[in-house]
């Protein structure tokens, strides 16, 4: 038997899904060991071998294909444990990544220090060079202050350099030469090329990716060469592909050369589930899903079954914090996990994050020596946790130390502990159902219209009052809920991207130029197609055109209904599809407003595994209770005896009238009272809200 492994390194906990070639999957969960992170892995493997009664050893070795998706990058970003890294600009334009976008999310409040550049501004210099926005040279490049430049970075210990010159889209022979200058004076030393990895017309926007690769090329380099190593330590030799925030999987190779793609490479992937258990259920192509994990919760929405794109990822606040700039899945995340903090504030009100107990020291009842109170202790104090199955049994909570925590809140706001923490969870929701509401309602995306696919260990907590508050009827929680991004994984593709600036308005369409574009693009794409060993046969190319109406300031990513553009036909379809997703988003189309594409992208999907197969509908009866019960509060002052049901009480069609609990392995579903659920014919749960 042939195994599929991929691995979900998050905040708190290492997730890890294999599929038996059969599409069944087993999971395993370990705490995040953040100094060496093949450890808290192993340890994720070793327990999902002891569920499918097998070792570690014949696990690997009868595995084929490992996919891993990493917090590494993000986390050095947070932390600032980046590499020192130098900015080699255009004379005349140092302060490209001080001024960022010039903006702040609230413009009148003045009680913000002016935010930091990404890399300070003492390692930005200038290189005497211009380059016309047509691609003319204005200025030759200074070669020999350049080689000045850069000896004095080798004697200033830089360990990597990024390259953003001015205009370098319309002509990159300067950026080119730098590298090569580059690769004589400091050999090993790594570099980043603006026009190779974002070509993109926005300055700040591609300053910024490129400083942020940069600033990753030795840390990721060596994450990835030491994961791989351990890895075949361990006995394994089949193939490892990395998840990206491009929506798909790519080589180590690959990863090593652009690893800004593993920004957020984890959360990517959970939309790539939240589409596929959808289609599984025959519950729609619009879907928002929800990935609940220990430190952050994080939302996104599929559109008509695709995966939506931005340009517009912040690491940190909006217009204050450092921009991705690549294009990357949407997925938005708020400091509201299942370890986050619940806490008083100086105008005595209580909040709920951003910050985490992360897994060390964690959430109290974990009982490795936190303090402060969290979601998790919260719902530990309700009863919702029984505290000698979590993980299925592997790790023991303890709940004094929960109630302990929550008892400081409650003595301040004058409540008992119950109703401390059931606000504490009720607050939580309130977070999530605003970032719901923010890549939704406020991108022209109706809730109650839409499927809810909620994942992450946390997910079953609350996410029935979630989804009434919002109104929304369809809820699917899958049976991997738990490790909604790993199992994306299972589903994803390899996925590359590249992309080319091209202005050009629909009435006054180069055509002749686009075409040439797009030859370049795929190209690029079959190059990087024809070095994946064995695979590469089963692909498709995604064009699409990043567009807007003439003078309005962001572009929306429009799909191209035809390869290329050949006549006024190709022209109107193209045109047509900008006007129906610009009404789609905004509810507003203006046929007789020009079209201005900005730039063209081309997206390779190598196809790694045939999707999965619906199972067949079932017919739903309910399930009587057992004689397991547990004392559990719901928002009153005293507690309900609630049925405890565990996954070999239930089978595909079974129902629970809520209020109830069930305790998979590793998740707990909380039905609250006058609420339903039924396990569909995929073992999913299908949530029936009141």
């Amino acid at each position: 038997m042939t195994y599929r492994i991929s691995v979900d390194t998050g905040g708190t906990f290492t997730d890890v899904v294999v599929n038996d070639g059969n599409g069944n999957f087993s999971i395993g969960k370990s705490l995040t060991t953040p100094d060496r992170i093949f450890e808290g892995m192993r340890n994720a493997m070793v327990n999902v071998a002891q569920d499918m009664s097998t070792s570690l050893e014949d696990l690997l070795e009868n595995t084929s294909l490992l996919i891993y998706g990493t917090t590494r990058a993000t986390n050095a970003i947070v932390t600032k444990t980046v590499a020192k890294t130098a900015l080699l600009t255009t004379q005349g334009f140092p302060d490209v990544l001080v001024l960022k976008e010039g903006g702040k999310f609230n413009p009148h409040d003045f009680s913000q220090d002016y935010p930091h550049p990404y890399l300070p501004r003492r390692h930005t210099f200038e290189i005497e060079e211009r380059v016309g926005s047509e691609g003319q040279i204005i200025i030759p490049l200074n070669i020999e202050e350049a080689g000045r430049t850069i000896g004095r970075l080798g004697e200033q210990n830089f360990e990597a350099i990024a390259v953003c010159l001015l205009w370098s889209i319309a002509d990159p022979s300067h950026e080119l030469q730098l590298g090569a200058l580059i690769e004589e004076m400091l050999p090993g030393v790594p570099y980043t090329l603006s026009h190779q990895l974002i070509s993109v017309v926005r300055e700040y926007r591609r300053a910024s990716a490129t400083a942020i690769d940069a600033s990753l090329k030795p840390l990721m380099q060596a994450h990835l060469r030491d994961l791989e190593g351990d890895l075949r330590l361990a006995g394994y030799q089949g193939e490892v592909l990395v998840s990206t925030a491009a929506g798909g999987c790519s080589s180590i190779d690959a990863l090593i050369e652009k690893p800004i793609y593993t920004v957020g490479s984890g959360p990517a992937m959970a939309p790539i589930a939240a589409r596929t258990y959808s289609a599984m259920e025959g519950m729609g192509e619009d879907v928002i899903v929800c990935d609940t994990g220990g430190t952050t919760f994080d939302v996104g929405v599929v559109r008509d079954g695709r995966l939506t794109f931005s340009r517009d990822t912040w690491l940190g606040p909006r217009y204050t914090g450092d921009l991705l700039g690549i294009s990357a899945v949407d997925m938005r995340s708020i400091g509201a996990g299942g370890g986050s903090i619940a806490w008083i504030d100086d105008g005595g009100l209580m909040r709920v994050g951003p910050m985490s107990a992360g897994s060390v020291p964690g959430p109290a009842c974990y009982g490795r020596g936190g303090t402060k109170p969290t979601v998790s202790d919260a719902a530990v104090v309700l009863g919702y946790f029984d505290p000698d199955y979590f993980l299925g049994g592997r790790m023991k909570l303890d709940v004094e130390a929960a109630r302990h925590a929550v008892h400081g809140v409650a003595l301040q706001i004058g409540l008992t502990i119950e109703e401390t923490a059931f606000r504490i969870l009720g607050l939580a929701s309130d977070l999530m159902v605003r970032a719901i509401g923010d890549v939704t309602i406020n991108e022209g995306v109706n809730p109650r219209e839409s499927t809810i696919v909620a994942g992450g260990g946390a997910a079953g907590v609350n996410i029935m009052l979630i989804a009434r508050e919002l109104g929304c009827g369809k809820v699917i929680l899958p049976g991997s809920a738990s490790a909604l991004s790993a199992a994306g994984m299972q589903f994803a593709n390899i996925v590359a991207e590249e992309a080319q600036s091209l202005v050009t308005l629909s009435n006054r369409f180069d055509a002749v130029r686009v075409n040439e574009v797009f030859d370049e693009l795929e190209n690029k794409l079959d190059a990087f197609r024809r070095k994946l060993p064995g695979r590469g046969d089963a692909y498709a190319i995604e064009r699409i055109g990043e567009a807007r109406y003439l003078g309005q300031i962001w572009e929306l990513d429009t799909p191209l209904p035809m390869d290329r553009f050949f006549g006024d036909d190709d022209l109107a379809a193209y045109v047509g599809a900008f006007h129906d997703v610009h009404e789609r988003v905004f509810a507003v189309r203006d046929p007789n407003s020009p079209i201005e594409t900005v730039s063209w992208k081309a997206r390779l999907k190598v196809a790694l595994s045939e999707p999965p197969v619906p199972a067949p509908s079932v017919e739903f009866s309910e399930v009587k209770p057992g004689a397991a019960t547990r004392p559990c509060f719901f928002g009153g002052k005293t507690p309900l005896e609630v049925p405890i049901y565990k996954p070999g009480d239930l089978a595909p069609g079974s129902r629970i009238q809520g209020p109830a609990i069930i305790e998979e392995t590793t998740t707990t579903l909380v039905v609250y009272p006058d609420m339903a659920v039924s396990i569909s014919g995929n073992g999913n749960y299908l949530l029936e809200i009141a």
